[in-house]
């Protein structure tokens, strides 16, 4: 085996040695938010409520929350010197063996928090990542994952051979003073190599998902069947209304991320019009800028959708913030032009003697007037939903009479497939087909469009003198 081959081999260990998954799960974590101002206090304590359950999802047990107020960030460890010395009582009083920190921190911060605590640190980006990973199932995420990874790590390569780094040595010689790099320099370099050969074999990879996902969304454009794309906040409820109305068997579970892949069902509206539901990854707040572009394959299914199908936890204290973010996600992707159905979900779990649950509600009502509550376990609403899915489908498609030559039969047996007819007749050598179709097949047909001939009224001349 030679030099090539031994790097190459040597890709994998390096590459996984910044984070021992095991070793992270049988640690005691304690969780570190911040904020600025009492007024900010409250968002700050659900941020780190919602970083124990992605913590918990992850299988890192947590022993203890400090939600602090900081003045002044410092550039160096993130906190003052005070609050530090806080920290380290908070953590000897909990018995802890792993920060988390709910804000990013950048790789300065990190080796240097790692450093005076002398234990290991991470952030919010890091255990996300670690969820999505745990999560993914199909190809494509695997591989948005692994490139997120990469992308995370990169900056980070001398926090994990700091311990080698140390290790360094003096040589002489004919010229004298010569310098030895240590073996975490040494290492760093390798794993630098090794990250940006496995980052460019990800892009590649990637770029035939990215072919094989727009062939799919091509033949999904030619049959012309509506998309609904349901979308909203992590743990809204988005895939159980998915098994609900198609029995598509998508995994639930109580925890952030149940779900991270794309799944695409049909489905039959009471008109009997066919659609097209897909059940998204859901949103949460302050995701890492690098999983927004990993995942923007995924997330663009929604840009890509006729209608978009937001749903609202409105059994969380912070639905309006959660509602808020989707949006802002949206904006983010240029997706807000889409028709969009609100459903404020888990009603049924407003039961006599949830006010504060009743409260939110009529909150929600009032910020989104159009809304329709349902209970996506249960069904209760199922059929408002279905009459406003009807209802808005009509604004994007149009009633048309078309006459097309029967030489042209497979323009009516396209518009035959994608709409619905009402008529059809024959006139001469023609047909004649009267047919509601989606906006940009109707479009298409604009040079066959018939006016239906009137008989001219006959008008009685009046009778002579």
């Amino acid at each position: 085996m030679d030099g090539k081959e031994k790097e190459e081999g040597s890709e994998e260990i390096h590459f996984n040695a910044w984070y021992d998954k095991e070793r992270i799960q049988q640690s005691k974590a304690i969780l570190v938010g911040v904020f600025k101002t009492s007024k900010d206090e409250e968002m700050a304590v659900d941020h780190l409520k919602e970083l124990d359950l992605l913590a918990r999802t992850h299988k890192i047990p947590v022993v203890d929350s400090w939600c602090t107020v900081v003045r002044e960030f410092s550039a160096a460890t993130f906190l003052s010197s005070g609050k530090l010395t806080q920290l380290k009582d908070r953590v000897a009083a909990s018995g802890a063996n792993v920060v988390i920190f709910d804000d990013e921190i950048s790789p300065v911060q990190q080796r240097n928090l790692e450093t005076a605590l002398k234990m290991p640190v991470m952030d919010r980006t890091e255990v996300i990542l670690g969820v999505f990973a745990d999560r993914a199932k199909t190809h494509e995420a695997k591989l948005q994952i692994q490139m997120a990874q990469v992308k995370y790590i990169a900056p980070r390569l001398k926090r994990m051979w700091l311990h080698l780094s140390r290790q360094t040595g003096g040589g002489g010689g004919a010229t004298g003073g010569g310098y030895l790099r240590g073996k975490g320099e040494t290492q760093i370099e390798m794993d630098r190599r090794a990250l940006k050969r496995r980052l460019e074999r990800l892009q590649e990879e990637l770029k035939g998902v990215s072919r094989y996902r727009q062939t799919q969304r091509s033949r999904r454009e030619k049959t012309a069947i509506p998309v609904f794309a349901i979308i909203g906040y992590t743990n809204a409820g988005k895939s159980t209304l998915m098994n609900r109305l198609t029995n598509a068997h998508v995994f639930v579970e109580d925890m952030l991320f149940a779900t991270l892949d794309t799944t695409t069902r049909q489905f039959t509206l009471p008109n009997n019009q066919s659609v097209l539901l897909i059940d998204t990854v859901g949103f949460i707040r302050k995701l890492p800028h690098l999983l927004v572009a990993a995942f923007k394959s995924t997330l663009e299914e929604s840009v890509e959708a006729d209608v978009l199908i937001h749903l609202i936890d409105s059994s969380h204290p912070l639905a309006l913030e959660q509602a808020k973010t989707t949006f802002e996600v949206l904006s983010e992707l240029k997706a807000m032009d889409r028709p969009i159905i609100t459903v404020i979900n888990k009603v049924d779990l407003a039961e006599e003697g949830n006010a504060h649950q009743r409260e939110m509600i009529q909150k929600l009502r009032l910020t989104y007037p159009r809304s329709i509550q349902v209970s996506a376990l249960t069904g209760e609403g199922f059929d408002l939903l279905f009459e406003e899915m009807i209802e808005v489908l009509k604004t994007r498609r149009k009633r048309v009479q078309v006459r097309i030559p029967q030489s042209e039969y497979s323009i009516v047996a396209s518009a035959i497939r994608d709409g619905t007819v009402f008529s059809q007749s024959y006139v001469e050598n023609d047909v004649v087909v009267d047919v509601e179709l989606p906006l940009s097949h109707a479009q298409q047909l604009a040079q066959y469009i018939y006016e239906v001939p009137h008989e001219p009224e006959h008008i009685e001349e009046p009778a002579g003198e």
